[in-house]
């Protein structure tokens, strides 16, 4: 699908959207909006691990889990509980952070 030039170097981005994931609010769009959260955090997750210099195969024998768990975390196909991010961060040298937003 093209976006729609509203003028010259302007699009109409809203309008692909809606087209393209359902209206704000659908439950279409709830859920294309809850998994491309599920693989922005899934390739932070795998950048982490990069950056550590850690393998798959290390940082799963850090938190007690297969490889496989890690790589299917990475490639957004499961999402870990929260003990089991903080556990992995921890792994990593790092820390999760909440804050008010």
């Amino acid at each position: 699908m093209e976006l729609k030039e509203i003028s010259k170097d302007v699009y109409d981005v809203s309008g692909y959207l809606a087209k393209e994931f359902g209206e704000i609010g659908s439950p279409e769009r709830e859920e294309s909006t809850k998994k491309a959260w599920e693989e922005y955090n899934a390739q932070i997750l795998l950048d982490a691990r990069k950056n550590a210099r850690l393998t798959q195969e290390e940082l799963a024998k850090r938190i007690g889990v297969d490889k496989g768990y890690i790589s299917r975390i990475e490639r957004g196909i499961i999402v870990p509980t929260v003990s089991t991010l903080y556990r992995i961060a921890s792994a990593m040298g790092l820390t999760v952070e909440l804050r008010p937003m």
